[in-house]
Parts: C-alpha cells; sequence; structure tokens
C-alpha cells in the first residue's frame, strides 16, 4: 500500500552548503514583476479538473502483521486455509463493491481507468473469484482501459501457479512480488510469514506463468541487516530478472512492534551512515543491471516503470477504494476509516448521500505547490519548471532557483535545460538575471542520484519554506 504522504529517504548524511536567507523585501519586490494571478488561477483549475484514471483498491487481509507494518489490516492467521469460504473475507469485498458503485462521478467527465492498484495487506491471499467481483464492479461504474495496467501485489507462500493464471485471466497484468529479504534471519526478525524457499518458489512460479512485468520488494536498514546480506539481496534479485525492483528504507512507525522495540540509527539498526551505504550499493548495483533509477525508490527496465505510481509523481487525480485508502480528486485528498466497522458504516453514509467521497474543502495554492515539489523532487525527471511556473508564478521559481544554489555548487541538485542538458552554474546565475523561465532556459530541477536523493529531506523541506515564503508575501500583497 501506498502512503499518501512520502518520508523522504534520510537527514542530511554529507556537509551542508549554507543556504541563502531570502528576506521579505525581496520576495515582495519580486512578486511584483510575477506572472498575473488570473494566469495562475486558471492553471490551478485546469489541473484540478483532470478526470481520474487510476484506481487504488485495499484489500487488507494478511495472515499476520508483520513487526514494521502501520498499515490497516486484517489479520486472518497463519493456518487459515479455507480463506474462500472466510465471511471477514467474502463481506468486505461486497461492501468494497458496494462503495465503488456509489461513488458519484460526473457523466461527462467520466474516463476508462488506465490503472488499477490492488495493494494491501497481501491481495494474493483473495480468491481470484473475488477479484474479479472487484474488477466487474470498476468496469461498470468507470469503464477499463482494454490496454489498462493491473497490478497486484502477491506475497511468497500465498500463491501457486493456478491462482496466478486464475487473476492473469482476469487481467491482472503487473505483480509486485513483496520479497525483502533473501535471508531467513531477517524475514523472521521483521514477523514476515514466508521463509527464503518461499521466495525462490514464488519467483519460478512467476517466471512459469509467463508474467512479462513484475517486480520484486525490497527494505534496507533492517535489524542486524549487514552489508554482505544487502548485497546478496540484490545480487539474486538482479539474477533473478525481473523488469523492476522497488527498493524502501525501513521506516520505524509508532505503534509497530519495531516502533517499541527500536530507535532510528541505533543497534540493532543500521546508522545512518550505513543505511546511506545500503543506499548507493542498491543504486549502483541496479543501474550497472540496466535498470532505470527513474524515481527515489523505484528502478525499472526500460519500458517497464509502473505506470500507476507515475500518476502519483505527477500529483494526478486518481480514485481509492477500500479500507484507510486515500484518493485524490479536485485537488482534495480524502482518507477512508481505518477500522473495518468504521469503513461499512462510511459505505452506509455514502449510498444515503450523507458523505463526499471526493472530500470536502477549500483547495490551497501552497498544499499543492508543495505536494507537486515534494513529488517530483522524488522523480529522476525532476521539477518541470515551466509547468510550475504557469501555476505558481515566476517569483517561486526564481525563489527557489536562489535557494537552491549552493547545492548545485555541491552536486546535489542538478538544473536541465529543455533538452535534458545540465546547465553550469554561471549559467544558471545569470538565468536569475531573466523575470520569466522561458527567458532562463531552465527546464527543469532534479536531485543528483544518489547524493541528492540521499539529501531529499534537506531538500524538499528547503522548497517548502521558499513557497511559504513566498505565498505569504502573496497574500500580504493581495491585503494591501
Amino acid at each position: 500500500m501506498l502512503k499518501s504522504t512520502f518520508t523522504p529517504i534520510f537527514w542530511a548524511l554529507v556537509p551542508k552548503p549554507m543556504s541563502p536567507k531570502l528576506s521579505p523585501n525581496v520576495i515582495i519586490n519580486t512578486f511584483a514583476n510575477s506572472t498575473s494571478l488570473v494566469r495562475q488561477n486558471v492553471s490551478l483549475k485546469q489541473h484540478q479538473c483532470i478526470t481520474p484514471s487510476s484506481a487504488y483498491i485495499h484489500l487488507p487481509f494478511c495472515r499476520k502483521r508483520c513487526h514494521y507494518c502501520d498499515f490497516p489490516i486484517v489479520a486472518l492467521g497463519s493456518a487459515s486455509a479455507q480463506i474462500d469460504d472466510d465471511p471477514r473475507v467474502v463481506n468486505y469485498i461486497q461492501w468494497l463493491c458496494r462503495e465503488i458503485s456509489a461513488t458519484q462521478v460526473e457523466l461527462d467527465a467520466k474516463a476508462p481507468l488506465e490503472t488499477v492498484y490492488f495493494g494491501g495487506g497481501t491481495p494474493s491471499l483473495v480468491p481470484p473469484r473475488l477479484v474479479s467481483l472487484v474488477l466487474e464492479a470498476l468496469k461498470m461504474k468507470f469503464g477499463l482501459s482494454e490496454d489498462a495496467e493491473i497490478s497486484m501485489e502477491m506475497d511468497p507462500g500465498t500463491f501457486n501457479a493456478k491462482t496466478m493464471k486464475e487473476v492473469m485471466l482476469l487481467g491482472v497484468n503487473r505483480v509486485s512480488l513483496g520479497v525483502q529479504a533473501f535471508q531467513e534471519k531477517l524475514l523472521k526478525s521483521c514477523g514476515r510469514a514466508h521463509g527464503v524457499q518461499e521466495v525462490h518458489e514464488a519467483i519460478d512460479i512467476v517466471k512459469l506463468c509467463g508474467v512479462e512485468n513484475w517486480s520484486i520488494d525490497l527494505i534496507a536498514s533492517l535489524p542486524h541487516q549487514t552489508s554482505d546480506m544487502w548485497k546478496e539481496s540484490l545480487r539474486l534479485t538482479i539474477e533473478a530478472e525481473p523488469t523492476h525492483v522497488s527498493v524502501y528504507d525501513l521506516q520505524i512507525e509508532q505503534g509497530t512492534k519495531f516502533g517499541n522495540l527500536y530507535t532510528p540509527g541505533e543497534f540493532p539498526l543500521p546508522s545512518e551512515t550505513q543505511s546511506a551505504d545500503f543506499y548507493k550499493m542498491a543504486s549502483r548495483m541496479l543501474c550497472d543491471a540496466n535498470y532505470n533509477h527513474y524515481e527515489i525508490s523505484s528502478y525499472g527496465k526500460s519500458g517497464y516503470e509502473c505506470k500507476h505510481n507515475f500518476t502519483y509523481w505527477k500529483n494526478k487525480p486518481f480514485y481509492a477504494f477500500g479500507l484507510g485508502s486515500a484518493s485524490y480528486i479536485g485537488g482534495l485528498r480524502f482518507s477512508r476509516p481505518k477500522k473495518v466497522n468504521d469503513y461499512m458504516k462510511f459505505v452506509e453514509n455514502l449510498e444515503n448521500g450523507l458523505v463526499n467521497s471526493s472530500g470536502d474543502g477549500q483547495i490551497h495554492a501552497k498544499d499543492t505547490a508543495t505536494d507537486i515539489v515534494m513529488l517530483s523532487l522524488r522523480t529522476a525527471r525532476g521539477l518541470d519548471m515551466k509547468c510550475f511556473e504557469e501555476s505558481f508564478g515566476s517569483s517561486i521559481v526564481s525563489s527557489l532557483i536562489e535557494a537552491y544554489i549552493p547545492y548545485v555548487e555541491s552536486g546535489h541538485v542538478v538544473c536541465l535545460d529543455e533538452e535534458r542538458r545540465t546547465m553550469g552554474i554561471a549559467e544558471l546565475n545569470n538565468s536569475l538575471l531573466h523575470k520569466t523561465n522561458t527567458e532562463r532556459k531552465l527546464a527543469y530541477i532534479r536531485l543528483s542520484d544518489p547524493e541528492g536523493f540521499l539529501l531529499s529531506n534537506e531538500l524538499i523541506s528547503l522548497a517548502f519554506g521558499v513557497i511559504d515564503n513566498c505565498m505569504d508575501c502573496l497574500q500580504h500583497l493581495e491585503v494591501v
């Protein structure tokens, strides 16, 4: 399951260049020459009126809760063999389909879904016949493109070749295999329900069934994980030849077993320096194996980047259905209840017109701007400066460039022109003399790989500060 908010990888692990402080007078004077507010508002409205073409489906069932997991799940028990008839699963699917059917959609804005993502939980525990009901509900409500990417998270030990072939016949054409580690000790220590033998069996099943588009998920910085262990996991992953690899750094969440046992950066967890080394090793080994590092945690063979996740990275709207899931429609995020009984009540209220699953509230330009920056800087493509200027004005762009110049000099931030040619520091300094981004020739700002990605928390927070200052000064001008 993908969280609606993202934790950047690390705090600063290298000496930080000094960041220039932008005085309010400088920002206010810049705003006087900013692109018009009308133009900004029109661009934002166009962005907010985009019809969703992606849907996230939360299937919360697991055999047991992993020690690091804080997602909304329903633990069925390791010995749950009759899941086909488990009333908890059957009833949940019925409520899920009811939510989909009750969701209000403007008929003239309806568009067939281009991507569907079954996350969890462990979606592969849900029988294919029940998955079929969900897909049918989606087709009836929204339509489903013939070439839609339909992804499913699957855990080793929860499916066989028969199950895999059945979900493929339903249209599932992308599999995300939750391996996490190739060491028995590590799998047990983090509470995974599968072992190494089941990992290899699952990989064999995926290949035997002819799944062309599939990913392996790995977790770095686990308790007692060594550099040799991490290197082995990366090597075995590369040898398995998936078309995609996701590498996540362990986050210690409050309320989890790990949250009660461990403190980040302290033994038996790796230190920050060790975690950074793990990240650099993954980047080096996977890129050497011809995987494109297209997002902070994501590597894909050419043409096999996850289309659904690009919906998130581009800050595009998407539907979400099921326990605890969060949708993003019309510029607003809306989270569903995380407890089953509360979720069922929510669906009833939705059917009776008492709640709006698209969310209610005011859209703030500052929130939209920070979302776009945070999500864009997670990707290799980076932040599209011309589009950003069209939505929020030239002053914010000028301020971002000025704030990032020390990090361009240190190699953590890369500035690119329209041909994605790297701009030198002299060229960048000269660009600050121009009022608009068209004159500046600057097309994108991205974080370098891996050093910039490692400093993502610092660099994204810096951008947030710039946006806060600029937006506050803009409100001051409007009042005056």
